[in-house]
């Protein structure tokens, strides 16, 4: 077996276990940066995390805190491909030698080069999974104007489709590469740091399972810590509407975002984030290594 191949079985099975650990804590935090900000002498629909959860279970089941979940799920396969392979053909170049393990330095250029591939794809996964996510907050909006919620992510790409083309799936695209090129960077960077210091020096071939799950956990609180900023400006940018869209670009959405909020408008959602970020990457860097090293 190629290592193509097995980097993209293990990366599958990685993203797999990301997503049936984290998808819940994503929604919510989309849920939070998606919000309308309430008028004046108003309350914001969720009063925070805990009260998001509630409202999401109380009206759509423990479901609801898996909906947007078939978006990235059907397409696991080919984001870990990409992400994995690129990472390890990356690695191959970048080795002195045959076998020889990078250094640090060389694992946030791997993890760099990697966030770029992957960014073409996460976008319209994550425009698609924000749509669906979100679509409770637009309800009201929605029902007011008389039109119809899409019912799955099939749907959602026709509605896009229909509004602006083939090419409004891809809107986000750059503070979508803005998150995964940066946050990538770091996290296989700490990653790789975290292993040699438990592991005592460049050679981690014999870590436990559960040193492999605190470095997993420490480099995916290092993504969320660098890019959680420009995640909320990719969700808003990817939720807004295509007709009447109340930003007209990054920078504008950060403008609106701070006028409206503060600089805390740009951390809605955050706990969320950093509360799935250590369990869901630790499950994903376990899952790849594991199955990595099954197949040889």
């Amino acid at each position: 077996m190629g290592d193509v191949v097995k980097d993209l079985t293990a990366g599958t099975v990685g993203g797999a276990a990301n997503l049936v650990v984290g998808h819940p804590f994503d929604t919510i935090k989309v849920k939070l940066q998606s919000q309308p900000t309430p008028a004046p002498g108003q309350l914001p629909k969720y009063a925070g995390a805990i009260d998001a959860v509630k409202q999401t279970i109380a009206a759509e089941g423990l479901r609801g805190l898996y909906k947007g979940m078939g978006a990235p799920l059907a397409t696991v396969a080919a984001f870990n491909a990409l992400l994995f392979s690129v990472r390890g053909q990356m690695e191959a170049l970048l080795r002195s030698e045959p076998g020889a393990p990078l250094t640090v330095k060389q694992q946030v250029v791997a993890g760099g080069g990697a966030g770029i591939a992957v960014s073409f794809l996460a976008c319209p996964t994550e425009l698609i999974k924000c749509r669906l996510q979100a679509q409770s907050s637009l309800a009201e909006a929605a029902a007011a104007s008389g039109v119809a919620l899409p019912k799955g992510p099939i749907d959602v790409a026709k509605h896009v489709v229909r509004d602006a083309g083939t090419r409004g799936l891809f809107k986000g695209l750059v503070p979508t590469m803005g998150r995964e090129v940066p946050g990538n960077a770091l996290m296989f960077g700490v990653y790789e740091a975290a292993k040699q210091y438990l592991a005592g020096g460049p050679d981690t071939s014999n870590l436990s399972i559960g040193s492999q799950i605190l470095a997993g956990g420490l480099a995916g609180a290092t993504f969320w810590l660098s890019v959680y900023p420009t995640d909320v400006v990719k969700s808003v940018i990817q939720v807004d509407d295509y007709k009447n869209p109340r930003y007209s670009g990054s920078l504008d959405a950060v403008r609106k975002i701070v006028g409206a909020d503060g600089v805390k408008g740009l951390y809605k959602g955050f706990g969320p984030a950093m509360a799935r970020s250590v369990p869901a990457n630790a499950a994903t860097f376990v899952a790849y290594e594991i199955t990595r090293s099954a197949l040889g």
